[in-house]
């Protein structure tokens, strides 16, 4: 059979690859989710704020403030053709999740959480971007005093919480795979 099986092709140690093997629920349950709740959360603020105007949530720690970010995370803006750059390097991150998604096994839920979770913040960003040459919309607003995280959104957390539970399935792996080759 030469190393395929109906669900896909099968890696150096058996293990299955393929798009769904019952994966597709998990990644699309999250996606919508994500994608759902960063779109409404938003729409909510481009409805209600003015640019720039500030509401205290939790005294000065927690505001909401709106701002359209036309660059990356943390400001990263790289002049007047930002907006088509990080279009093209979403999509291109979007391809990668597509495989690292298709070569992860069922079993490894904690990387297929965080896959779809990446994968949602980055689709909601996307929206954005393609929807306003002004960028995307941040308006979470964390700090004391002038000591202030970057704005960022719901998209953005999805993105950070995932490539974290990334690294760390990644991490767990590798750890046991240098004990399965350890004498």
């Amino acid at each position: 059979m030469n190393g395929v099986t109906d669900a896909g092709a099968q890696d150096e140690r058996g293990v299955a690859r393929s798009w769904d093997g019952g994966k597709v629920p998990l990644l699309a349950g999250v996606v919508l989710a994500v994608v759902l709740v960063d779109y409404v959360t938003k729409l909510l603020v481009l409805r209600t704020f003015r640019p720039y105007q500030q509401v205290d949530v939790i005294g000065d720690y927690l505001r909401l403030t709106f701002i359209e970010n036309p660059g990356a995370a943390f400001g990263i803006h790289l002049g007047p053709h930002s907006r088509i750059i990080f279009l093209l390097l979403s999509v291109v991150a979007l391809g990668a999740l597509a495989a690292l998604y298709w070569a992860t096994p069922i079993a490894d839920r904690v990387r297929l959480t965080a896959i779809a979770l990446i994968c949602g913040g980055a689709l909601g960003n996307l929206v954005d971007r393609v929807r306003s040459h002004r960028g995307v919309v941040d308006f979470l607003d964390v700090g004391i005093g002038d000591l202030r995280w970057p704005i960022f959104n719901v998209a953005d957390i999805a993105v950070t919480t995932g490539a974290i539970l990334l690294a760390l399935s990644l991490w767990n792996e590798e750890r046991r795979s240098d004990r399965r080759s350890a004498p």
